[in-house]
């Protein structure tokens, strides 16, 4: 299929299984499988519902889903600007290096560029060697003087109930 236009679309109300099929070949793909816990019911409030919190974009190529996009709002104090959490980019395996991945990156920066947004942002695995090389080639800076922290959802309710307000 090399040659072939990549069609970027939104995701629909209607594409909820489809985004669930791709959330769980990404999951796979990052050998965590385990950790999905999105639901229909889920998705559909929360990238459907009166204040969707983010949003989903499909690649197709001669009708067929080969691959997705999921991103969110997110707000730089420094620039006083958006911006775009991309929170996944999957891409079938057998559909990589036909220009996929970089459509949907493209599609993004676009949707960036139209709103405004300072910057697009993700986290990618260390052992992605493949997937950073791709980023880098098309104008991704690996950040080494941060690191991704992260609270769960344990953390959070212990932390929600910390009544203490020392140090």
């Amino acid at each position: 299929m090399t040659g072939a236009t990549v069609y970027i679309r939104s995701a629909t109300v209607n594409d909820i299984p489809l985004i669930l099929q791709f959330i769980r070949k990404k999951a796979e793909f990052d050998g965590c499988p385990e950790s999905v816990e999105a639901t229909a019911d889920k998705l559909r409030a929360t990238l459907f519902g009166d204040i969707p919190l983010a949003g989903v974009l499909f690649a197709e190529i001669g009708g067929e889903t080969v691959g997705f996009a999921a991103y969110f709002t997110t707000f730089s104090t420094f620039l006083a600007r958006p911006g775009i959490w991309l929170d996944d980019l999957f891409v079938d395996a057998s559909m990589r290096s036909q220009g996929i991945g970089k459509a949907l990156l493209t599609h993004l920066a676009k949707l960036a560029q139209a709103n405004g947004c300072g910057r697009i942002e993700w986290t990618a695995s260390v052992h992605n060697d493949r997937g950073m090389a791709f980023y880098e080639r098309h104008g991704a800076r690996i950040r080494s003087n941060t690191r991704l922290l992260r609270m769960d959802r344990q953390a959070i309710e212990r932390m929600a109930h910390n009544d203490s307000a020392s140090v």
